[in-house]
C-alpha cells in the first residue's frame, strides 16, 4: 500500500453521549482523581506491610491461601454450578475489553490475597511473586538492590498475572522477548485441585508453554518465578528525531536497534532499551537507552532528568521536543524511566483531561495523576462505554519488524491515529508450536533484526481517538477493528486479547494456533471447568447456554493448521 490519501467521510451528528464525554473531565477531577489517589495510598500501605513480613511468613500465608483455592474448587458441583472464574469484579481489569463472560452464571474463586512478593533470590537471580503483584510494587523492592525483572511493563498497575496470562512488553523485549518469555516456572492450581509447578524441562512442560496468552483458561496461576537481571541507577537515554514518509520512519526505527549486518546479539551494537513514537505521517522520535551508574550520570556536563516528578512534562511530549532541538542525551533515574508513561497513561491522559498536560494543572494537581483505569471504567456507564468502543481505539498490533512500515501506512489510512507507539520484541522459536509463533522459515531469510532462534516483531500501539472522530466525521469503530484484525491475520501478526475484539471463532483460530492449547485443555481437565480463551475474549454478553455448547464441542481442525503437540 503506497497511497496514503484518507477517505472522505460525512459529518456525524452529535448526541447526549458526546456531551457527557466532552465534560467527563469534571467528574474525573472531582471524583475519580481523589478516589484514585486514596486507593493508591491504601495499596501502598498494604505493600509496605507485606514487605515488612519475613519471606517465611509470606510463604506460609501463600501456602494457606493456595489450600483455600483448592478447597473452593473441590466444592464446585459441575452439574449445578457454572464455569469457574475469579471473583474479581469485571471493572477492575486494566484492559479495555468488556469482561462480559462474568455475566453468565459462574463459580467464583477468590484470588485477591495473592499480592505478595514471596522471594528475591539473588543467587538464582529469580523473583518469586504472586499474580496480583504489580509493576510498581516489584520495582520499588528490586531497583534499590540494583536488580530488576528482565521485562518491566511501563504502567504501575499492570499485574504479573495479567502480563503472563495475557500479554506484556517493554523496551527491553527486543532482547528478552515478551514478559512471559522471562518466566522460568509457574505454580498452577489445576481444575481437579492439583497444585503443580510447570517448567520448560519437567513433566508439565506442555502446560508451561501454553500458559502465556491463555487468559487463565487452563488453571489458576498462584505464583511465578521470573528472571532478574542486574541494573544500574540511571538510564542513559538518547532521543533521535527522524523525518520522512512512514516507510522511511519505519526504516529509521529499525536502524536504531538492529544492525544491518544482522549482528543482533552484539551488545556493543544493540541498545538495552528501545522505544519509538510516531507523531505524524512525517515525524518520529526514537529513543535508545543503556544503564548507567550514578557516577557517570553525575559527571560534569551530563543532564539528569527526574521525569517521575508530578510537575514534569508528560514523557511523550518531552520526547517530542527532539523534533525541534535535535538529538539529545539525558540521564533518567532507572525506576522513573521504567514508569515514564504512568502519569499520562501514554497519551490517553490528554483525552481524559484535555488540560492535564498544562503547567498549572501539573503543578497543582499532577501529584494525583493518573486516574485509576478501573475507576474510570466503573464510573463510565453502558452508554459511554459503548461510545468509547465506537469512537476510540486502544489496540496493539504485533507485526514482523520488516512489516512495520506497512502497518503504519495501514493505520494512517484507516484510522489516522497519532502518536503511534513502537516497541520491538523477539518472538522465539520454541520446541512446540504455541498460540503465537514466528513465521515459518524466518531463520533462513535472516531479515534485519532476526536471529536463528528468534524473529523480531514490533508492537505497533494504536491508542487514541481516530482523526475522523476528532474532526466530527462518521467513524465505524467496530468495522475498523474488523479490518485491523483481517490485516493482522493476512500478515502473520497478532492482537493481544486485552483489547476489544471483533473476531469470530474461525478467524480467532486463524490468527492464533489452537493445537497445543486444545491438547493441554483436555489433558488437564480444563474443558468443562474453565471457559475457553475465545469465549473469554469474545465481545458481548455470553449466555450460559452459549458457553456450555461451546465447551461441549471441540474446535474443528479447519479453524487452524494444527501441528501435533509434543507430550
Amino acid at each position: 500500500m503506497s497511497d496514503l490519501e484518507v477517505p472522505l467521510r460525512p459529518k456525524r451528528k452529535k448526541g447526549l453521549v458526546d456531551f457527557l464525554v466532552q465534560f467527563r473531565c469534571i467528574f474525573v477531577i472531582f471524583v475519580v482523581l481523589p478516589i484514585s489517589c486514596a486507593y493508591y495510598f491504601l495499596i501502598y500501605l498494604g505493600d509496605v506491610r507485606s514487605e515488612m513480613k519475613s519471606f517465611e511468613q509470606r510463604q506460609k500465608e501463600h501456602d494457606e491461601n493456595v489450600k483455600k483455592v483448592v478447597k473452593r474448587l473441590k466444592q464446585r458441583n459441575p452439574k449445578k454450578d457454572g464455569l469457574v472464574c475469579t471473583a474479581r469484579k469485571p471493572w477492575i481489569a486494566v484492559g479495555m475489553r468488556n469482561v462480559d463472560y462474568k455475566r453468565a452464571r459462574h463459580f467464583e474463586v477468590d484470588l485477591s490475597a495473592f499480592r505478595n512478593i514471596l522471594e528475591i533470590d539473588k543467587e538464582r537471580m529469580i523473583a518469586r511473586v504472586e499474580p496480583l503483584v504489580n509493576m510498581g510494587q516489584i520495582t520499588r523492592v528490586t531497583v534499590p538492590m540494583n536488580l530488576s525483572l528482565a521485562v518491566v511493563a511501563e504502567l504501575d498497575d499492570l499485574t504479573v498475572g495479567g502480563l503472563i496470562n495475557g500479554y506484556g512488553i517493554e523496551g527491553s523485549s527486543h532482547i528478552y522477548g515478551l514478559f512471559s518469555d522471562t518466566v522460568v516456572a509457574y505454580e498452577i492450581v489445576l481444575a481437579d485441585g492439583r497444585v503443580v509447578r510447570a517448567t520448560k524441562d519437567n513433566e508439565y512442560s506442555d502446560l508451561f508453554y501454553t500458559i502465556p496468552w491463555s487468559q487463565g483458561t487452563l488453571g489458576f496461576l498462584v505464583a511465578a518465578e521470573i528472571k532478574l537481571i542486574p541494573i544500574k541507577e540511571y538510564m542513559r537515554l538518547t532521543y533521535t528525531p527522524v523525518v520522512g514518509n512512514l516507510k522511511e520512519l519505519a526504516q529509521g526505527y529499525m536502524d536504531s536497534f538492529t544492525p544491518r549486518d544482522c549482528d543482533q546479539d552484539n551488545p556493543e551494537k544493540v541498545p538495552e532499551f528501545v522505544e519509538g513514537m510516531i507523531y505524524s505521517p512525517a515525524e518520529g522520535v526514537f529513543m535508545t537507552g543503556r544503564y548507567a551508574s550514578k557516577e557517570e550520570a553525575k559527571k560534569k556536563g551530563n543532564k539528569i532528568n527526574s521525569v517521575g516528578w508530578w510537575f514534569k512534562p508528560w514523557f511523550y511530549q518531552h520526547a517530542q521536543t527532539a523534533l525541534k532541538k535535535g538529538e539529545f542525551v539525558e540521564y533518567i533515574p532507572t525506576r522513573e524511566y521504567y514508569h515514564r508513561h504512568t502519569r499520562c497513561l501514554y497519551w490517553e491522559g490528554k483525552l481524559i483531561l484535555p488540560f492535564g498536560d498544562q503547567w498549572w494543572f501539573r503543578f497543582l494537581l499532577g501529584w494525583m495523576m493518573p486516574p485509576k483505569v478501573s475507576l474510570l471504567k466503573a464510573t463510565q456507564g453502558e452508554a459511554i462505554r459503548n461510545y468509547y468502543h465506537d469512537m476510540h481505539v486502544i489496540q496493539d498490533m504485533l507485526v514482523p519488524l520488516y512489516k512495520v512500515g506497512d502497518a503504519l501506512e495501514w493505520v494512517h489510512q484507516e484510522m489516522e491515529i497519532y502518536p503511534i507507539w513502537l516497541c520491538p520484541h523477539r518472538l522465539f522459536k520454541l520446541p512446540v508450536k504455541t498460540m503465537v509463533y514466528p513465521e515459518p522459515g524466518f531463520e533462513h531469510r535472516r531479515r534485519q533484526g532476526d536471529t536463528p532462534y528468534a524473529q523480531m516483531y514490533t508492537d505497533v500501539g494504536v491508542y487514541y481517538s481516530p482523526g475522523p472522530v476528532l474532526r466530527g466525521e462518521v467513524f465505524d469503530g467496530a468495522e475498523a477493528v474488523r479490518k485491523l484484525e483481517k490485516w493482522l491475520i493476512e500478515n502473520h501478526s497478532f492482537q493481544p486479547q486485552y483489547a476489544v475484539s471483533e473476531l469470530n471463532e474461525k478467524d480467532f483460530w486463524r490468527m492464533f494456533d489452537a493445537g497445543l492449547y486444545e491438547h493441554v485443555r483436555r489433558k488437564y481437565g480444563a474443558v468443562g471447568t474453565f471457559m475457553s480463551v475465545y469465549y473469554k475474549s469474545k465481545k458481548g454478553r455470553k449466555t450460559e447456554k452459549e458457553v456450555q455448547e461451546a465447551e461441549q464441542a471441540h474446535l474443528e481442525t479447519a479453524y487452524a493448521e494444527v501441528d501435533q503437540p509434543m507430550d
